[in-house]
Parts: C-alpha cells; structure tokens; sequence
C-alpha cells in the first residue's frame, strides 16, 4: 500500500493552480501537468451498498456500474461466494477473455469462477491446480502453468494440450501472481529450479514450443518475487525484494543478456507494461523513491528513461491490461479525500480509479469511486480493465474496514463508440 510521506515530499517544478478544461465529451478532461494541482478532489457521496446485479451510477461521476458478486451468497451454476470476499485477482491479471464474453472470479468462490462478461451471469466453477491467465488473442483458451508443465487449457470444454514438458527443471512458476503472456500470446516467461538446483528464469516460445535462454537468479541481490514477459516478447523483467525492504527490477533480453537495473526502491512499483506510441515497451507504475516519490511515472525498458505522468498522490495500483487501447494507464487511487484535497499540489484523487494518458500531457479521465476504505490487502480495490477498455472490474468493502469485499464492473463509453452510438441513434433526415 502506498503511503505517502508527511514531510520532505518533492514536487515536481511547474505544478501551478489552474483550472482544468472540461471537454464536451462527458467524462473527460484535458489538462496539461502543471493543471492537475488545479482540478478538486471530488469525494465519494454516501450511498448505500448496491443490490447485487443491479444497474447503477456512480453519483458524481455518472459512470454506470454494476455489484457482480454477493459475498455469503449462492450464485448458481455451482458458484457461491466466501462470506469474507468474492473478486478479482489483481490489477495486473486480466479478468476477461479475449473477446471478453467470460470474466474470471478467482478469488472467495472455491475454485476458479465463470461469468458472462457482459451481464455477468454466473456460468460455470472450474477446480483446478497451477496458475492460469486468459490467452490474448484465442477467447476459449487460458495459458496454465502447472510446477512440471505449461498448457494451453479450455475452461469451458476443460480441453487440454500440453504445450511444454520440463525436462531439467521442476517447480515451474507463471511469475508467480504477476506472470503475463505476451501481447499476441506467443511468449510467456517461467521462474524454475534448474536440474543443479540453482533458480533460473526463462522466455518460453509457445509457438514453437522451445525454451529460452536460462537467466540465472542466483546471483541477483535479495530474493526473487517475480518475473514476467514483456508486451512484445522482447524482455524478461524480474522483480527482487532485498533484506532492506528494497524493490529492485532487472530487465533481461530473452537471450538472458542484462539491459537494466533499476536499484531505486519501486521505481516504479505496482504497475503494469504497455507498448508506448514510438513503439517503445514501458513499465508504468508508482515511484517510491526519489526524485519522484509517489509520483506515477513511465519507464522505457531499454535505457530506463523516466517520465513522469502524475504527482505525488495516492496512487495505489497501475493496470495496462487494456491492450487493445494502447496509450492509458488506469490508476486506482487510495487514501482519505479530506486529507487529499489539504495537501497542495497532490493529485486530486482519492478512492477512485482514472484513466491517465501515459503521453505526459496530463489528460485523464476520472471513471468511479471505489468506496474501498483501508483494511487489508484484500480490501484493495485493484482496479483491471478490459482489454478494450470499456469496463473496469475492482473490488470494494463499500465503506467498510473490514467488511465483505465485492467484485464491481463500471462501464465506460470512449470518444469514437461514443460518437458511432451517436450516429446510429441520430434521426435519418
């Protein structure tokens, strides 16, 4: 959890008091950086817990949204939900299919749950072992790793093909928790214990069915929390936790040559990679060291050059999973809104999820409130879009530390859908 610090906070030189220019779309604004300082928390209204499955809007923001579980409760179709919590994973799992006609709800209802991905029918319950992500391009397929094996598995038929036999190595691990395909699903990357017992990562071709070059682990500093594939295949990223408390990030080639080291303490963190516009991949996150502690950055994969997106806030998670609208990061943002809105010059966002341009030109679209109050991991709201980018899952204890965590779905219009709606509902003259 991202907390920022009472004292000795850097600002970036230029955030200026300006008004913010609201666009003609609903939703949006424009705003250069320099103009964020100037735009108004906007705190979440008291209302009470939607009904399950029933149509809502949030009350500032007029987003619609829906509560897609019911911790406590049966479901049907073989699902019911923990008392305790029933969402998604993580911002950085994608909860739907490729053409997301399925949603994923994975966590409280006993195995891994089905639900339609558009009115959110609970469908069918799948118990099963190993780790799994939605393949991005094939709708009926996921990418499971198991510790001797990686498959490629069928949820809805329960259809199986082995894609990779370990030979050599054992305890296989999808990241773990933070392991990604690639954009097109041709490359995932595998930690593993090598047949000498030394920890190695690896790029694995699922196309041609051939493993990468190893990249030892054994010599990295600290332990190894994850490691991931890049969106375009081009790089192994792992992630090491030191005995200081440190994150630490080491970029690899898939042929194991060393690109990067990123030595700042999540520099940035609990974020997500994206293909930026000059075709560049790029880790988007929240810094925790200086000069930009706090602040939402981007940072380019192959020289570790920094921009910065945001400031200092309270972002708390970056999802990039919509990688079927390149170029906006989702921020969930965290903290009390009465404590925001006194901190001059902060982000003017709390317990929220936006839509941020990772040009750097500061434009951005507020989505939802999140109605997630601090309690524990769990009650993290950890927001994941859709790969287009039209719904946005997070969970929330609804104003509650302590209280049920539920899965919510906001839906979101963008500029070109809205004006496509616009046209076909405009009458013919």
């Amino acid at each position: 959890m991202n907390r920022p610090a009472r004292a000795g906070r850097r600002r970036l030189p230029g955030w200026v008091a300006a008004a913010a220019t609201i666009a003609a779309f609903s939703g949006w604004t424009s705003a250069l950086p320099d103009q964020l300082s100037g735009t108004q928390v906007v705190p979440p209204p008291e209302v009470a817990l939607p009904g399950y499955r029933q149509p809502s809007r949030d009350a500032a923001f007029g987003t619609p949204f829906t509560r897609i579980t019911d911790p406590g409760a049966a479901l049907g179709a073989g699902i019911a939900c923990r008392r305790e919590m029933c969402r998604h994973r993580y911002s950085s799992a994608q909860a739907w299919n490729a053409d997301q006609s399925l949603l994923l709800i994975p966590v409280g209802c006993g195995g891994l749950c089905f639900f339609d991905g558009r009115s959110y029918e609970p469908l069918f319950r799948r118990a099963r072992s190993g780790e799994c992500e939605w393949h991005p391009v094939r709708p009926e397929a996921m990418i499971c790793v198991s510790p001797s094996a990686v498959t490629i598995w069928e949820p809805r038929s329960a259809r199986e093909e082995v894609i990779y036999r370990a030979e050599g190595y054992r305890d296989l691990k999808f990241g773990p928790n933070k392991g990604n395909p690639s954009n097109d699903g041709r490359w995932i990357a595998l930690r593993a214990v090598a047949a000498n017992g030394q920890e190695v990562a690896f790029a694995l071709d699922l196309a041609e069915r051939r493993k990468g070059a190893d990249i030892s682990l054994q010599g990295l500093p600290g332990r190894t929390n994850s490691c991931t594939i890049s969106p375009l295949g081009l790089h192994v990223v792992c992630f090491q936790y030191l005995e200081d408390g440190t994150d630490q990030a080491f970029v690899f080639t898939i042929d194991a040559q060393l690109v990067q080291r990123w030595p700042e303490h999540h520099r940035p963190g609990h974020g997500d990679m994206t293909v930026d516009a000059d075709g560049s991949e790029v880790y988007v996150g929240i810094s925790k060291a200086p000069p930009d502690r706090y602040f939402i950055i981007k940072r380019r994969l192959s020289d570790g050059a920094v921009t910065v997106l945001a400031p200092t806030g309270e972002g708390q998670h970056a999802s990039l999973r919509s990688i079927r609208r390149p170029g906006w990061v989702f921020v969930t943002y965290a903290g009390d809104p009465a404590a925001v809105a006194r901190r001059t010059g902060w982000a003017p966002f709390a317990r929220e999820v936006i839509a941020l341009k990772i040009d750097g030109s500061g434009e951005f679209r507020r989505i939802v409130h999140t109605h997630s109050v601090r309690h524990d991991y769990w009650n993290e709201a950890q927001a994941s879009p859709s790969p287009d980018g039209t719904r946005v899952i997070w969970a929330s204890n609804w104003d509650q530390a302590g209280g049920p965590i539920h899965a919510f779905v906001a839906q979101l219009d963008w500029p070109e859908r809205a004006a496509a709606l616009e046209s076909i509902t405009e009458p013919q003259r």
